[in-house]
């Protein structure tokens, strides 16, 4: 079988390309590739399709390119059939336990495995802990095609790196780990990939190897930043700015530049459970990672006992105060709520029977409903309250001056008496004093 000319006819149009899961991650791969060479879209999700089909994007990664994009997009699994070159990019999330949810990524398998032809090149970019792609993927592949792989078919490993509403930092301009189960494989995905990552690929030795590094170097920034989460907290009881204490660290010329805050998201807030799970499953009990997790995931209550504090110390009672929350997003400017730890601190508020009225126009309203249970509430809509939780960092946010921010509160409120908690430190602090306002900064 010569896999050896899969990239020439891609290029020449001979062969196809196919993208299996057409989210965050897939949809601006499948754009991005589809201006070069033949593509296929395929998602299970035939409302998102029909979306794609008719030039709307959900996920706001290619925003209006996609009304003329080449890609093919289709939910009919049989058209995989076409591609001699399959990535498949869905999602990896964890189960309540914290173990990884290995369920998309096995149902993926199964439908590759049933369209799969003889001479096809198959890459995972999901996030899985090191042996998944090789353990786990390529023997329900093998099952479900009655083809042997390495000798019908081969399997490579790319992680995705791409950062949602990052409008820098894009797909093409970022290096790209790639790696194949042999040299041939490896040395067509690096010539596949080429064909759009403008900064280069970075070919690893493995699989495993290339699977390591995407759950390490989440695991990095988990652990940095529940260094600065700490640091927060510490802050917090020596009644000293956080910000201004890492105003001053940032100064030297080896500071990392991590900030606190709140870590959720598909990656960060999950990758590293899937590298000390298969730790564990070889002997090893992480020492840090773990404890750098349970920083981070409490930081939700953090943020709520000290909104609550505020609130009392500025004479109200919580449980009958309105409470607004700005934002419930994993990250700014992005309209991404997978595991949004925003969800945690108003969970934290409902255990004082507060019931937070959550506003973010960048989130999907059903989404919210469904996955949380969260009614969100249109900015026109939004009461006036005692105390606003800015949570999420999004420009309209960012960009509201003191007065913008006063006219959110009850107007027979005194300014010593309206609480700003300001999770993401959008605001200068000489501001916020001049303000009057009872405030509080993570």
């Amino acid at each position: 079988m010569d896999f050896n000319s899969i990239y020439q006819n891609l290029i020449a149009g001979k062969e196809k390309l196919a993208l299996v899961g057409l989210g965050y991650v897939g949809m601006p791969i499948a754009v991005e590739f589809a201006k070069h060479i033949k593509v296929i879209g395929f998602d299970i999700n035939e409302k998102k399709i029909q979306e794609y089909q008719n030039g709307i994007d959900a996920t706001n990664e290619v925003g209006d390119v996609i009304k003329d994009t080449a890609v093919d997009f289709t939910s009919d699994s049989t058209k995989l059939k076409e591609a001699k070159f399959i990535v498949v990019a869905v999602p990896t999330p964890v189960n309540e336990d914290n173990t990884p949810d290995l369920r998309p990524v096995k149902s993926a398998s199964r439908i590759v495995g049933q369209n799969i032809s003889a001479g096809t090149i198959v890459v995972f970019e999901s996030t899985v802990y090191p042996g998944v792609t090789e353990d786990v993927c390529v023997p329900i592949i093998e099952k479900e095609s009655g083809l042997k792989c390495g000798v019908d078919w081969k399997i490579g490993y790319s992680p995705e790196r791409i950062n949602p509403g990052d409008r820098v930092h894009t797909l093409t301009n970022i290096r790209k780990v790639v790696s194949g189960m042999d040299e041939e494989s490896a040395n067509e995905i690096k010539k596949v990939y080429d064909i759009v990552i403008k900064a280069g690929t970075v070919p690893v030795s493995n699989i495993k190897t290339a699977e390591a590094v995407k759950v390490v170097e989440n695991s990095q920034r988990d652990i940095n930043i529940a260094f600065m989460n700490e640091i927060a907290i510490i802050c917090d009881k020596l009644k000293i700015d956080t910000d201004e204490v890492l105003y001053g660290m940032n100064s030297k010329w080896n500071a990392l530049g991590f900030k606190p805050g709140l870590v959720g998201g598909h990656c960060i807030g999950v990758d590293p459970y899937y590298l000390t799970n298969v730790a564990e499953k070889l002997g090893y009990h992480s020492q840090i990672i773990l404890n750098g997790r349970q920083v981070n995931d409490s930081m939700g209550t953090f943020v709520a006992d000290a909104a609550i504090k505020e609130m009392i110390e500025a004479g109200m009672a919580p449980k009958k105060a309105t409470v607004v929350i700005l934002g419930l997003t994993f990250k700014e400017n992005c309209p991404d709520t997978r595991n949004s730890k925003v969800v945690d601190i108003i969970d934290r508020l409902k255990e004082y029977d507060i019931i937070p009225v959550v506003t973010d126009s960048w989130a999907d309203e059903g989404v919210a409903k469904k996955e949380y249970g969260i009614e969100l509430v249109s900015w026109e809509d939004v009461p006036k309250a005692d105390c606003v939780i800015v949570a999420v960092g999004h420009k309209e946010y960012r960009n509201m001056s003191m007065m913008q921010i006063k006219e959110l509160f009850k107007e027979n409120l005194t300014d010593e008496e309206k609480v700003l908690v300001d999770v993401k430190s959008l605001y200068r602090m000489d501001e916020l004093k001049a303000s009057g306002m009872r405030f509080w900064r993570l």
